[in-house]
């Protein structure tokens, strides 16, 4: 509603872009650190949960039986999509029409941990449990090992996410 009122106040007013820009810079900024935050760790997981989809269809070709311990594996990368849609939403709930500049770009800060962090993470946990997935094809009963190796990526990201949370836990009112 708040934006509504903005866009027919931009039009009476008629104002130009960069009056535009500069009245609206700290909720223009906070808005993309969630919008970053959401994009970049929604990417990487994207690209993680694929990259052992492909390895997980072709063992499932041959093993349709070890479906549900492949499927474990191929969600491990997604969480980190989750981590990022969760601070965007943070964001999203603190964004207030006058919010000043300095606010914009620090909560756009604070969103950076998980959106850099989750990308790389969960790329870098795709792979990770991608080898988990050839392990079970190979052994069956060493499939665990291949969930922990896989797990232990997940660490840098759950770091990343606490980050973010504490860095928007400051309230600037």
């Amino acid at each position: 509603k708040n934006i509504k009122i903005k866009i027919i106040k931009f039009r009476r007013k008629k104002m130009n872009m960069s009056t535009f820009f500069i009245e609206n810079a700290g909720i223009l900024m906070a808005a993309l650190g969630a919008a970053t935050a959401t994009f970049l760790s929604g990417v990487g997981s994207a690209k993680g949960v694929g990259i052992v989809g492909e390895v997980a269809a072709g063992l499932i070709a041959e093993e349709p039986e070890k479906f549900a311990k492949s499927l474990i594996l191929q969600l491990l990368p997604g969480t980190q999509g989750l981590y990022g849609f969760v601070i965007g939403l943070m964001v999203f709930l603190r964004l207030k029409p006058d919010m000043s500049l300095v606010e914009g770009i620090y909560i756009f800060m604070a969103c950076l941990p998980i959106a850099i962090a989750g990308y790389g993470s969960a790329v870098f946990q795709g792979r990770v449990a991608a080898a988990g997935v050839s392990l079970l094809a190979k052994n069956e009963e060493q499939s665990a090992k291949g969930v922990v190796y896989a797990v232990m990526v997940e660490t840098y990201a759950l770091l990343a996410f606490v980050v973010s949370i504490i860095l928007l836990m400051v309230s600037f009112n």
